[in-house]
């Protein structure tokens, strides 16, 4: 089951929760304040990347010589 965020439209307060795809708030209430006015919020996710792709480029970043005389 994915992990949704959402944020409570009278308190303000987030928080995560595990559900089905496709669900929606219905039956949810904030846990700060028990309102049941709830938005289901756009997170980013994390991934990696295959091993050795780290992103940074392994090019001389201007520190140093960069290997070259």
């Amino acid at each position: 089951m994915p992990l949704y965020e959402y944020a409570c439209k009278k308190c303000e307060h987030r928080f995560e929760i595990l559900q089905r795809i496709g669900e929606g708030s219905e039956g949810l209430e904030c846990p700060e304040c028990e309102s049941h006015k709830l938005e289901k919020q756009f997170s980013t996710f994390a991934s990696s990347s295959s091993e050795g792709d780290s992103g940074f480029s392994t090019a001389s970043s201007g520190c140093g010589t960069g290997g070259f005389t």
